[in-house]
């Protein structure tokens, strides 16, 4: 292991939990916790095997399935590299910029429309307003570490608060909502998943065929009125929803 990045790592033989995995979730753990930050070099898998004592194949499996997760990257000339940490986004009321922020992403936004459209019959819907009635539509790449991250894509009515691109670019939509004096109160949502198309693979940075997350978010204030329509697109290699299910007795 890279010297300065000093881990206590260890395997319980006794366990019915493959040796493989225990190291993958330990170097995994280490990563989200920023004991292995973005650029930091794993030491050679005989170095790692020896000091375990694992078999080569074992500690090539554990590193495999990290990378496989968009964790770690293999560089030639360099090592395994830590690329950074899956971002795990809890279902509350917060933005994804906020949320990127709180697990030290660096996050950062590319604003790709800011205008005024007409609304489709699903955006009508969600706001409740007439089909065809003139919308705030924005849409937006968030990006982590200079990668992209997520594709945005929020409508708003009209006359709600005005929203500049340079502001977008500087902060998150529901921070701009709440400076403007909107209480955000509840929120609709729905999660799904797709595979990407040529065009969502290239702005995302991901190939064709590559798992999306999804997720449609109709937000209210105090009042209950429909303040915000979003339709949101993760990549599934660096992002993740987490639920906390309570047992109804």
């Amino acid at each position: 292991m890279d010297p300065t990045v000093p881990l206590q790592l260890s395997v319980d033989r006794s366990s019915p939990v493959p040796l493989y995995f225990q190291l993958a979730q330990q170097l995994e753990a280490a990563i989200e916790h920023g004991e292995l930050t973005p650029g930091s070099l794993l030491g050679n898998e005989i170095e790692l095997a020896g000091r375990l004592g694992l078999s080569r194949p074992t500690v090539r499996q554990a590193i495999q399935s990290l990378v496989d997760k968009g964790l770690l990257v293999r560089r030639r000339g360099v090592g395994t590299q830590v690329v950074h940490s899956q971002v795990k986004r809890g279902l509350e009321l917060s933005s994804l910029y906020d949320d990127l922020e709180a697990a030290g992403q660096r996050p950062a936004t590319r604003v790709l429309l800011n205008t005024f459209a007409p609304a489709s019959a699903e955006v009508a819907a969600a706001l409740g307003l007439p089909e065809g009635m003139e919308v705030h539509q924005v849409e937006r790449l968030r990006l982590a570490h200079g990668e992209p991250m997520a594709y945005l894509c929020n409508y708003l009515p009209t006359g709600l608060l005005d929203l500049d691109s340079d502001q977008l670019e500087a902060t998150g939509l529901y921070r701009l909502m709440r400076a403007a004096g909107i209480t955000l109160h509840s929120a609709r949502q729905s999660i799904g998943a797709r595979i990407a198309d040529r065009i969502e693979g290239e702005r995302l940075g991901e190939p064709e065929g590559a798992p999306l997350l999804t997720m449609q978010r109709t937000t209210f204030d105090d009042t209950g009125r429909a303040v915000e329509f979003g339709t949101h697109t993760y990549r599934a290699s660096r992002y993740s929803f987490e639920f906390q299910l309570l047992v109804r007795s």
